[in-house]
């Protein structure tokens, strides 16, 4: 026991020094069991973490802590710009925590997505157990701890403080759609489609409409599927409809990326991209196209150029996958498969989306078929309900629920007040803009709400100082 303990602390200590996008850090990592639950697994393995105390002082300050989600736990260091700004003001330590299964922190090396039975120890409950060994090892003196996190991320973010608050004082859950396991399945394509309606002119959402139709035409003799393949430049030459059926989804993803990171000035976080892309995509799009199919699809490739090829120096358009290589697809596949299965479908009236039902048995199945796992039929409550509460927070606290507006994720999020829950909107905000670096062409309703969590952040961590003061005496 003493040996491993010993062992446990030189990994804490020993790390390397690197700078990132400007910010400085130290790369340390951490021993966690395999299997938090279990009495009998006694593996281990180590997760990532990212430190910076530069401006921690006497180390009297709180510490800011990222709850890392489905990617390298360097890119959201990178991404998560208010963390950074906010640490010199209030002489916060920073730690930026990586999922187990992504990144560089894998349980079995390249063999962790070998099969279910390494698999299955990726999820979100054996993640927070892991922030929470963590953040007890590198707090023993009990420093107020603020949890940072977007999108999934900011689900952890907030479930970080539900199921531990006594190691975290509160959480900023920005653009956490915590209530997607229990939402309708079409919500996400709804308020996807009305941001290309609004964003340049209507015509934008009814040309993407048009052009999957279009899409299937070309694909149905051998001259008109050649131009087609030869328009967009395919790195694999498109024969059978399943494969168009690849293209579709890739699409859908692509139009999906645009619009949560549709900000107001040029970014990379999932592709290199214009500010506010999906607008430079419905340029595109803002004319009437309905008289000749060519000119539509010469128009859609041209607004498809915005994600696939906005540098120039793509030589073809590989459709296997719309994510920087950053992001874990593999690990998020399989947790789409078990924990954080929510229901997707589209009509083709309210979004610009060809039908496609909801088939929960043919999700089931495409799931064993990729991993040898299925998700539970959740017809009464999903798992992420049962074990988090979804949208009833009636226990809950200290923690803000960030939403942007043009963020489709949105529909998923929380937007009513409840004790002990802050609620903030940002009309102008696309998918977690708020914990991004601070900029010039930022709307002001994301500078107010920084401001706001400032001032929140301060009545938190004042609070635990006298309550632990207290205690003390």
């Amino acid at each position: 026991m003493e040996i491993k303990l010993f062992i446990s602390i030189i990994f804490l200590l020993i790390g390397c020094q690197a700078t990132l996008g400007g910010y400085t850090y130290t790369t340390k990592t951490f021993e966690v069991p395999l299997d938090h639950f279990s009495f009998v697994n006694n593996k281990t393995f180590h997760i990532r973490y990212l430190e910076n105390n530069t401006f921690a002082g006497e180390s009297s300050g709180p510490i800011f802590f990222y709850t890392g989600n489905e990617g390298d736990i360097e890119l959201f260091a990178e991404n998560t710009g208010l963390m950074w700004e906010l640490a010199p003001k209030m002489k916060a330590s920073l730690i930026f925590a990586e999922h187990r299964y992504y990144g560089k922190s894998l349980p079995f090396g390249n063999e962790s997505f070998s099969g279910p039975e390494k698999l299955g120890y990726l999820s979100a409950e054996q993640a927070l157990a892991d922030y929470a060994d963590l953040l007890a090892a590198i707090n023993p003196e009990g420093r107020p701890v603020i949890a940072f996190g977007g999108s999934y991320g900011g689900m952890l973010a907030a479930w970080f403080r539900m199921k531990y608050p006594h190691l975290v004082t509160g959480a900023l859950a920005a653009s956490a759609p915590v209530r997607q396991f229990e939402v309708e399945c079409d919500i996400f394509n709804r308020i996807l489609t009305s941001v290309y309606k609004t964003s340049y002119n209507e015509n934008c959402s009814k040309n993407i409409a048009k052009v999957w139709d279009t899409m299937k035409q070309q694909m149905a003799n051998d001259k008109s599927k050649q131009d087609f393949n030869a328009k967009f430049k395919f790195c694999k030459f498109l024969n059978t409809t399943q494969e168009l059926d690849e293209f579709f989804d890739y699409l859908n993803d692509v139009l999906g990326n645009l619009a949560m990171v549709n900000y107001p000035y040029e970014s990379s976080f999932l592709a290199p991209l214009p500010a506010y892309p999906v607008r430079q995509f419905c340029y595109e799009l803002k004319e009437d196209l309905t008289l000749n199919g060519t000119l539509l699809l010469d128009a859609f490739h041209r607004a498809l150029n915005v994600y696939s090829n906005f540098t120039g120096k793509t030589k073809c358009l590989d459709i296997a996958s719309a994510y920087d290589s950053s992001m874990g697809d593999a690990g998020w596949n399989f947790q789409s498969c078990t924990e954080m299965t929510w229901s997707n479908c589209q009509n083709g009236t309210t979004d610009m989306f060809p039908p496609k039902a909801w088939n929960f048995q043919e999700y089931s199945d495409e799931c064993f078929k990729k991993f040898q796992v299925r998700p539970k039929n959740y017809s009464r409550m999903a798992p992420g309900e049962i074990r988090y509460g979804g949208g009833n927070l009636a226990g809950a606290s200290n923690i803000i629920f960030s939403n942007g507006l043009l963020d489709p994720w949105s529909g998923g999020g929380i937007f009513n007040d409840q004790p002990g829950i802050l609620v903030v909107v940002i009309p102008e905000g696309a998918h977690h803009l708020d914990l991004r670096a601070s900029h010039k062409d930022d709307p002001e309703s994301v500078t107010e709400a920084r401001r706001l969590y400032v001032k929140q952040f301060k009545k938190w961590i004042d609070r635990n100082r006298k309550f632990k003061n207290v205690k003390r005496k």
